[in-house]
């Protein structure tokens, strides 16, 4: 998750008008299977997830989205890599815990691009990007993931279009906090249509 969006959240909460009811902003970070478990089980209110799964019965909003990008050995090389250029090379991925590998092979298999995996998996984003740099494989990592903005990366294109990954918020609409989680989630939105009149 773009540390970005948690920012605006606080923000945004800070934001809201008084309500006779007292609010507060607890912030947890956990895997994303929980999370959605949580929020299922009526335990969170509010989940901000990567949009790579359906929760059917709730309400969802799109709330951010950043660039892909490739990080492997050879960062002399410039200009974006095509998706279907990464068949060639073992791809790093990490356990399915952060939403990042659903995504990653749902992408690949959206467009019929053939993935070859690397045999272990990196714990963390750091990791991810430190043996792509060994030359282990190629990772694909949202942009503010990198160690530092200026580490040597390359965008990720599919047909020549960036690809982007989208974090969304997710609420039950039954919630007694439904209207206040939409106020929320619209001052989050980076679309201003998503403010309601």
């Amino acid at each position: 998750m773009n540390p970005a969006i948690v920012a605006r959240a606080y923000t945004a909460v800070c934001a809201l008008p008084a309500s006779p009811a007292p609010r507060q902003l607890v912030l947890r970070e956990a895997n994303v299977a929980d999370l959605r478990r949580e929020l299922s089980a009526g335990e969170l209110d509010l989940i901000l997830v990567p949009s790579v799964a359906p929760m059917p019965r709730f309400r969802h909003r799109i709330v951010d989205a950043e660039p892909v990008v490739v990080v492997d050995q050879e960062p002399s090389q410039d200009g974006p890599v095509e998706l279907s250029d990464l068949t060639d090379t073992p791809l790093i991925l990490m356990p399915d815990t952060c939403g990042l590998t659903t995504f990653t092979t749902d992408l690949f298999a959206a467009n019929d691009v053939p993935l070859s995996a690397y045999d272990g998996e990196a714990a963390t984003y750091r990791v991810l990007e430190e043996w792509a740099k060994l030359g282990l494989g190629t990772a694909v990592i949202p942009r503010s993931k990198l160690a530092s903005p200026d580490a040597p990366h390359r965008p990720l294109r599919e047909r020549g279009m960036d690809v982007e990954i989208f974090y969304e918020a997710v609420w039950d609409p039954s919630s007694p906090l439904a209207d206040d989680l939409d106020d929320l989630t619209a001052a989050l939105s980076l679309d201003p249509a998503a403010t309601r009149t």
